[in-house]
């Protein structure tokens, strides 16, 4: 499955990439050599653990490099009056007669435990598009689902502080 990420994701990725690859890569370099000089490396705790850390970053570049090659670019842009990317929504649960707020994103910046819900998520799918005061059913599975009404939509698109997800 391809990620779907707009251009400000994509920036956010290569600046990743660029940080892990410049700055990164070259203190867990330089950490391997130290730990290596301490001796017998069968029985060193510090070598393997700077071995397992340049590998795990070694790891994520490669992760995000691959994101980047398949990736689908979208348009983060929506109609004022739609729930799009970005956009801050106020939901009322219908059967819990709740209302909470969530920002919709792509996957690669999701976080539901600070109400960052993905566009790829049933939520999130069902939203999307959709205008204040329409009453939507999230479908979970074939026979499963709920009702919320969307309360009200904050346009705002700053992005800026959400960060692309650990894996």
């Amino acid at each position: 499955m391809r990620d779907r990420l707009t251009k400000s994701d994509v920036k956010k990725i290569e600046d990743e990439i660029e940080y892990r690859r410049v700055k990164l890569r070259e203190q867990l370099l330089a950490d391997v050599k130290e730990a290596r000089a301490h001796g017998d490396l069968s029985e060193n705790f510090e070598y393997h653990a700077a071995k397992r850390e340049k590998n795990r970053n070694d790891s994520r570049i490669r992760y995000l490099e691959r994101m980047l090659k398949n990736a689908e670019i979208i348009d983060d842009s929506s109609k004022e009056d739609e729930v799009g990317i970005n956009n801050t929504v106020t939901i009322y649960f219908e059967e819990d007669k709740e209302e909470e707020k969530y920002k919709l994103v792509t996957s690669v910046r999701t976080d539901s435990l600070n109400g960052l819900i993905s566009i790829e998520s049933p939520l999130g799918k069902a939203i999307l598009g959709h205008k204040e005061g329409d009453r939507v059913f999230v479908e979970l599975s074939e026979n499963n689902g709920y009702y919320i009404v969307i309360k009200e939509i904050d346009n705002s698109t700053d992005d800026s502080e959400d960060r692309i997800s650990r894996y």
